[in-house]
This record gives C-alpha cells, sequence and structure tokens, in this order.
C-alpha cells in the first residue's frame, strides 16, 4: 500500500527497461573481473555439471574397463605405468533458467528521489540477466509467456512477449511443472499472504527445481518515512486507508516487514532455494552480479551465496 502517485505504464517501463539492460549486461565483464568470487565459475559460456560425459573439458582419468571398446584407451597416460586408462570428459549440457518479474500494479510505485519504480528495476535485471545467461549457453524461459529459448535476441524476445500479453497481471506466478534440474528466479516485492507465498514455492519445488526469491521494495516501504495525515491507496484492489499521524505507524510497520521476510525465509532455506532483498535505491547491477553468482554456485554444485541483505 503506498501514497497515490501517477503510475508508470507498464509499456513505458518495458522500453526503458529494455534500453538499460542491454547497457547494464555490457557491463557486467568487468565487473565479474571486480567480483572474483564468479570469475572462476564462467567458462567461455560453457558451465561443465562437475561429472563425466559428453564434453570437450577434461574431467578425469579412470580405470579401463574389460569389455569396453579399446578406442577408448589413452594410451599416453597408460603408458606411465602398468595400467590401462581411460580419459573421461565433463558433461557439458544447457541449463534452463525460468524469469519471473512481477509486473501487477503494485509494481509500479516509486517514491520520491528514486529513479526506477519497482517494476523498471525487475525488468531491468530480468532482461540483463536473460542476455547473460543466453549468452553462456543457458535456456531462458518466462513462465506463461514465453517458453525457454537460448536465442541471442532474448531481450527483444521477452519484450515482445510482454507487450503483446493482454492476460491479467499476477502478484505471484501462476503454477506450472519446471524440470527437476530447472532453476527459478522470481522478482516480487512479495507483499502477498505468506499462505500464498508457501503454496508458490511447494509448487514450484516439488518437481526437485531450485529457486531464489527476490523482494524488490521501494525505499519508502523500508522505512516508512511518511507524517501527518497520509492517504494509502492499495494499487491493486483500490482499498483506501487513512492515518491521522502517519509517524506512529512506524515502528509497528517495520516490525511487521521484518516478520514478514522472517516468514518467506523460513519457507525458503526449508528447500534449499535463496531468499534476498534489493532497495531500488541500490545498484542493479549489484542485484545482477548476486543472482548470476547464485546460478552458477547452483550449477556447479557448491552451497550458494549466503542470502542477505546485500543485494
Amino acid at each position: 500500500m503506498a501514497p497515490a502517485t501517477q503510475p508508470l505504464t507498464e509499456t513505458t517501463a518495458i522500453r526503458r527497461a529494455d534500453g538499460e539492460s542491454r547497457s547494464l549486461a555490457a557491463s557486467l565483464p568487468l565487473l565479474m573481473l571486480e567480483a572474483r568470487r564468479i570469475a572462476a565459475n564462467v567458462i567461455h559460456g560453457v558451465h561443465g555439471r562437475r561429472r563425466a560425459g559428453a564434453g570437450e573439458s577434461f574431467w578425469q582419468y579412470r580405470r579401463f574397463v574389460s569389455g569396453e571398446p579399446s578406442q577408448n584407451v589413452d594410451w599416453r597416460r597408460s603408458a606411465r605405468d602398468d595400467h590401462l586408462y581411460v580419459r573421461e570428459q565433463e558433461w557439458e549440457a544447457a541449463h534452463t533458467v525460468w524469469l519471473w518479474p512481477d509486473r501487477s500494479a503494485s509494481m509500479a510505485f516509486a517514491s520520491n528521489n528514486v529513479r526506477d519504480s519497482k517494476l523498471e528495476r525487475s525488468l531491468i535485471v530480468t532482461f540483463a540477466l536473460a542476455e547473460l545467461l543466453v549468452a553462456g549457453g543457458e535456456r531462458v524461459g518466462v513462465p506463461g509467456l514465453m517458453n525457454p529459448t537460448s536465442n541471442g535476441n532474448v531481450i527483444d524476445k521477452i519484450a515482445q512477449a510482454m507487450l503483446h500479453d493482454s492476460a491479467p497481471r499476477p502478484s505471484l506466478p501462476s503454477s506450472f511443472v519446471p524440470t527437476a534440474l530447472a532453476e527459478i528466479v522470481v522478482l516480487s516485492d512479495f507483499w502477498s499472504p505468506i499462505a500464498e507465498i508457501r503454496g508458490l514455492i511447494a509448487g514450484l519445488s516439488a518437481s526437485g527445481a531450485h529457486g531464489t526469491l527476490v523482494q524488490v521494495v521501494d525505499p519508502a516501504e523500508e522505512t516508512f518515512p511518511y507524517a501527518g495525515r497520509v492517504e494509502f491507496v492499495e494499487p491493486e484492489s483500490g482499498e483506501v486507508i487513512t492515518a491521522g499521524r502517519a509517524e506512529s505507524w512506524a515502528q509497528d510497520y517495520v516490525a511487521r516487514v521484518a516478520a514478514h521476510r522472517d516468514a518467506i525465509r523460513a519457507e525458503t532455506g526449508k528447500l534449499g532455494w535463496l531468499f534476498t532483498t534489493h532497495t531500488t535505491s541500490r545498484s542493479a547491477a549489484e542485484l545482477l552480479l548476486y543472482l548470476h553468482a547464485g546460478l552458477m554456485a547452483s550449477k556447479a554444485g557448491s552451497p550458494g551465496v549466503k542470502v542477505g541483505r546485500s543485494a
């Protein structure tokens, strides 16, 4: 719920985010050099699965097994001792990542002195992450909007699909069944009731997919900087609440926000999902780095990025 303002149209947000995300994605190589913790996970856009299979990267030597084709023997390695060895390659395969930015009415909110609305920031990061993933050989899809693709014009495809989408704008993604190895990234303000968020996580994780929830919020939603008589309008229902002395609500508001986040964190933690918050006054590149690092760590089978408010 927020003070009444003239909302940004979705068409304008998509077009603006389209241009800014390209610039953001283009700057990522430099950011990755500075962020050494993820540089090792990206190797020319091909990311190994850390197990033997079809690929170009060396994985390990193993003993030759009687009965398998003799052409599998690595004679150079075998010449070093009395055993025969087979050179195994690391299995490399495209990864499917589902990206879902919340485009509901509440996301259009932007307080004073903030450049991006929640909608714009979510779209910028979604587009930039999609371009980065596709450039790295991954497949990207948007639930209910676009099937997974590795097309180099992925930003254009997502933007055009959104511009021509006439369906209602839900606050949480509709139910779908991702594959067991898929990754899901949901960017929303997550002001939905915790029961709805719990149902979302349970449904999407049922197949074994892994996910990341990013709560995108405006600075005013963090601190509640209002005073005096303020009229708050719920953008999706139109409900109006008037505060005679808004400053008297601040303490309870901050406590309820913290409790809501703790509840989300508890639900994601049960399934090994990630949860983080991102304020639109912070850098979009910061969130992009966080998400990319988390996705690459998950693919490599490492514990991943610790969750906090760093993004």
